[in-house]
């Protein structure tokens, strides 16, 4: 998100005092494009910052917000507009007055950052309002917040330094879905407005892949090539906080790439516990590498994925049964889109794509979820929210008499 390139900028005063209320947030919009034309592999290409739009600076837009801190509070997986979801922890609530009108919104932290000194103060407010869909992004505004300017129990937000996120500029990022709670029933005419220029696909950054730390080459080389891994399971506490942790890019010329590879088929292809798809999380690694069945291909191989991301996803989904060896003698019916989009990196680090539907879709679901933290029963609390529309008697499905794969 935005605060990993602009914390400064947003803690840094703005120029003199001189300086009047639109120059200062116009200012501060210019720095942004200024970063947004410097990063080479950032959503906007540099010819599109001109499409940026913005409502005129209006200081009845700040306000003066009451802190209401909870307490107790568990995290929870925040739906994004991916597909995927991050851990976030409810932290405040804001009431507030917006033209003699009062509203409430939560502020949120990250679990990802949290632990982090330099982001530990930190707040996360995305929310959307009725503005949206007309004049501004479709999938709201975020505005960012630090928990150490609360002062005698009240906070400023500044709607005028609302921001899109990046996904209403580029596919490819995992931008939150502001929670049902954050919808505010009023304009904010304040912030960025709906971008309109053409919308980019986000550039593969090669530079950020990472080699096996230290721990993660020891586990590596606890065996030779052809014996199984431990699957490391939900009910064990350490294990499961693997399990639950982000995954990371591997360089493809790592020297223990190829033992690792070998060690997880070894994995799941072994009898006690054969599976259909493995993830590197589920031996302990925590690096974007996945096994999966092609059901859809001739002979139903086993094939290796580097750095797999599913780019997109179908909004037709099906309802399927689905179990994890890292969840134990359980299975449950989860929905799963039927089409996907996947992308990954082939061993000459040469970028591949590809559209991958049915059964094995499922799969690559199921298996690249592994890579973000997200385990099948965080997709069952995110869906049991969401409301479907059968299609049962609208489409009728068919497969060939003896093929038992759905």
């Amino acid at each position: 998100m935005r605060f990993i390139l602009y914390l400064l900028l947003f803690l840094l005063p703005f120029g003199s005092k001189a300086q009047t209320y639109q120059q200062k947030i116009d200012s501060y919009r210019n720095e942004i494009k200024s970063k947004f034309e410097k990063d080479t592999f950032g959503p906007l290409r540099k010819e599109n910052i001109g499409y940026l739009d913005y409502y005129t600076a209006n200081e009845n837009f700040v306000v003066q917000a009451d802190v209401e801190i909870l307490f107790g509070e568990k995290p929870f997986r925040m739906p994004t507009y991916d597909g995927t979801s991050n851990d976030y922890k409810r932290y405040a609530l804001l009431h507030f007055e917006i033209l003699g009108e009062k509203h409430t919104l939560t502020a949120y932290q990250s679990a990802a950052i949290f632990q982090n000194p330099q982001y530990k103060d930190y707040l996360f407010l995305p929310f959307i309002d009725e503005t949206n869909e007309f004049e501004t992004y479709t999938g709201g505004r975020y505005i960012e917040l630090d928990a150490s300017k609360v002062v005698n129990g009240k906070i400023t937000i500044d709607f005028n330094k609302a921001y899109n996120p990046y996904c209403a500029y580029s596919s490819g990022y995992r931008c939150p879905k502001p929670p049902a709670e954050n919808i505010l029933q009023t304009h904010i005419l304040a912030g960025e407005k709906a971008y309109k220029g053409p919308k980019n696909e986000r550039p593969v950054n090669k530079a950020m892949a990472k080699n096996f730390t230290e721990k993660e080459k020891a586990i590596i080389s606890s065996g030779d090539v052809s014996s199984k891994m431990h699957v490391y399971l939900n009910t064990d506490e350490k294990e499961l906080a693997i399990l639950k942790a982000t995954s990371q890019d591997i360089k493809i010329d790592d020297p223990l790439l190829e033992i690792l590879e070998k060690r997880m088929l070894a994995t799941v292809q072994a009898p006690e516990h054969a599976g259909v798809g493995i993830a590197a999380p589920q031996v302990g690694i925590n690096k974007n590498l996945i096994w999966v069945q092609r059901f859809d291909k001739a002979g139903e191989p086993f094939e290796f994925f580097i750095n797999p991301k599913i780019i997109w996803r179908s909004k037709l989904t099906r309802l399927g049964a689905e179990g994890c060896l890292s969840i134990p003698d359980r299975r449950d019916d989860v929905t799963r889109s039927y089409v996907i989009r996947l992308q990954y990196w082939d061993k000459n680090g040469n970028v591949i794509e590809e559209n991958i539907e049915g059964f094995t879709a499922v799969i690559f679901q199921h298996e690249v979820d592994h890579l973000y933290g997200i385990l099948y029963p965080d997709r069952l609390e995110e869906q049991a929210a969401n409301q479907k529309i059968e299609l049962n008697e609208k489409l009728k499905f068919s497969i060939e008499n003896g093929n038992i794969r759905p």
